[in-house]
């Protein structure tokens, strides 16, 4: 038999245990994703979901550990111990957000949602599991494979630097994670070398000056009119002091000041969200949003205080753990299922495990063929469900895939 007969050979029986593994208990992580989609929990609350989980990874013979507050990671043994391990992530919280997407399963929680698919990600990693525990017993898991479950990704501080605190990234060789698309077809998986989401920033400019009669603006220090000019000149000095190719982006969101219509206030506060798309310009936003701000307040005799809170950075996928991601959705799927992803403004704190080690973030097609696309963070959000046992497929592929040579 010649080497690359025994490659080919290898893959093929990797791949035959997973898609079986998977195929036979697709049913049951469906209604895995409905429980989860039942009861969401908020962030650092994913007590029950928790709990749920740990629940599903000891009925597989494995060993999970809780965090302090929420959240779990356990280990599947490879045959190296020697080698470092690779890594699953899957968020765990939901939004507050009222589900309204009319499916059977609804949200039994008020005002709660999981409208950005992590009861997704949670079962597809699942699944993932389900696959890789018959490999491990099969003999054919080379490397340990950690499967993290992560709160909190959609609130600051985030659940990402916390996991990392507790040494969940510690040993680690590369970590993966998918997050659902509802642009992209079921089926078919993004991917993108380099960045793919944005820094994304909270920020807070409280504002302050002399009050007084709406009639009398030259005896005040006229805040109001300060606030515009904050609104709209800060955003456009930004995208004139910075690269244009870092696509600096400040979106306010809330705007308070004032609460009579003939009274000039003496406070005010507006909050938004500052975005970058690479990493130095995340780095130099930070001073520009003081000096730029605390100029135009100075023009017009007001106060201003920015509280610039770093989010998340950029995630920057790794080139070589976008081939892999690529080479398991070509063996499981094709490769005509591979799609060729766009950076988004959006940001997500897998990014801080980037920071640390190499990885990527796929985007898992939940687009039902030429159904309605549905936003994310949106409580109409729905999924097409194939995509769980698609997610979980490449997942698993990926980690087994790692130590096989190219055929």
């Amino acid at each position: 038999m010649t080497a690359t007969t025994e490659v080919l050979d290898a893959r093929r029986r990797v791949d035959g245990i997973i898609e079986r593994a998977i195929s036979s208990r697709e049913d049951e992580l469906v209604e895995i994703r409905r429980h989860l989609h039942r009861h969401p929990e908020l962030s650092h609350a994913e007590h029950a979901t928790t709990d749920y989980v740990v629940e599903h990874l000891e009925a597989l013979g494995l060993r999970p550990i809780r965090l302090p507050r929420t959240g779990a990671y356990c280990d599947i043994a490879g045959q190296d111990p020697s080698l470092p391990a690779i890594a699953l992530r899957a968020d765990m919280d939901a939004l507050g957000i009222p589900d309204m997407s009319g499916v059977d399963f609804v949200s039994e929680v008020d005002r709660v949602s999981h409208a950005c698919g992590h009861d997704v990600h949670m079962s597809a990693v699942l699944g993932a599991a389900m696959a890789l525990v018959e490999i491990a017993r099969a003999g054919l898991l080379t490397r340990t494979v950690r499967l993290v479950f992560q709160p909190s990704e959609e609130r600051h501080p985030c659940g990402a630097l916390e996991m990392i605190a507790e040494g969940v990234a510690d040993g680690l060789d590369s970590i993966y994670t998918l997050h659902c698309d509802p642009g992209v077809d079921v089926g078919r998986v993004g991917l993108k070398a380099g960045p793919i989401t944005s820094a994304t920033d909270p920020v807070r400019i409280e504002l302050s000056g002399s009050g007084g009669h709406t009639s009398r603006p030259h005896l005040t220090q006229d805040l109001v009119y300060a606030c515009g000019q904050i609104i709209t000149q800060l955003p456009a000095a930004l995208t004139r002091r910075m690269d244009p190719r870092s696509g600096v982006n400040l979106t306010w969101g809330s705007v308070h000041a004032g609460c009579a219509f003939n009274a000039i206030p003496s406070s005010g506060v507006l909050e938004g969200t500052l975005r970058c798309l690479d990493h130095e310009a995340w780095d130099q936003a930070e001073e520009l949003l003081e000096v730029i701000t605390a100029d135009i307040a100075h023009a017009w005799g007001v106060s201003a205080t920015v509280q610039h809170d770093r989010g998340v950075p950029p995630v920057s996928n790794d080139p070589l753990s976008v081939r892999l991601f690529e080479d398991a959705v070509t063996s499981a799927f094709g490769r005509d299922h591979v799609d060729s992803a766009r950076q988004s403004l959006g940001g997500e704190d897998f990014a801080w495990y980037l920071e640390k080690l190499p990885g990527a973030l796929a985007r898992l097609g939940t687009r039902t063929p030429g159904g309605r696309t549905y936003d994310l963070h949106m409580g109409d959000f729905r999924v097409d469900e194939r995509a769980i046992a698609i997610g979980a497929r490449v997942l698993a592929t990926v980690c087994v895939h790692r130590d096989l040579p190219q055929a």
